[in-house]
């Protein structure tokens, strides 16, 4: 079952529109502004403000499009994305993507389980494993517009898979997030500390 999620995923992702290619030399200008939350080079220093250093292009300029077209709500980007081009994004995503990302650590009493859950699900909950999608490594797939985990602030992946569980109408944008709606719904609150802890530490 989890192949053939999976497998669909994937035709859906690569077969999906195509944006146009970004520029990231241009692009390293036209984030400046996105620095002051995510950081110069895409790693936040903040934990509630997502690391965008080496996740995929696809990702990056779905999520930016989502945002400013009122698909996915996050409060503190509000008008930051009303002026730019389709070719503006392109390059932000292409500048963020080219950079390297930083690791952090993972809660040693939570290792256990946060591994249990990212490599191998859990049967009882009817849980997949996340390596299908964002791979062993939490690489993610790019082509498919799959996200890069590794490393990611565990507060950040926590309220992330919270809102997902939750529904809410910030992460409930599309048919992108249906998959995740599902799955956070199995998770409890030991399991998303766990797992997020995990993906922090992951490398």
């Amino acid at each position: 079952m989890n192949k053939l999620i999976v497998s669909l995923l994937l035709t859906l992702g690569i077969t999906g529109v195509a944006h146009a290619a970004g520029d990231a030399t241009a692009g390293q200008a036209k984030a400046a502004v996105c620095g002051a939350c995510h950081g110069p080079d895409g790693n936040s220093p903040a934990p509630n403000f997502p690391k965008l250093a080496g996740q995929g292009e696809r990702y990056l300029t779905k999520q930016m499009h989502d945002i400013k077209d009122g698909k996915r709500t996050v409060l503190e980007m509000t008008g930051l994305l009303t002026n730019l081009s389709d070719q503006d994004l392109a390059d932000i995503s292409a500048y963020f993507a080219s950079q390297k990302g930083s690791v952090g650590a993972a809660d040693p009493k939570l290792v256990a389980r946060g591994e249990k859950l990212f490599r191998g699900g859990d049967l009882e909950k009817g849980l997949p494993s996340c390596i299908g999608c964002h791979s062993p490594n939490g690489a993610g797939i790019a082509a498919a517009g799959f996200p890069h985990l590794s490393g990611q602030h565990a507060t950040y992946i926590a309220k992330q898979l919270t809102d997902f569980r939750k529904e809410e109408a910030g992460r409930a944008n599309d048919g992108d997030a249906a998959i995740m709606r599902t799955i956070a719904r199995k998770l409890s609150d030991e399991d998303i500390a766990a797992v997020s802890s995990y993906i922090q530490g992951l490398h």
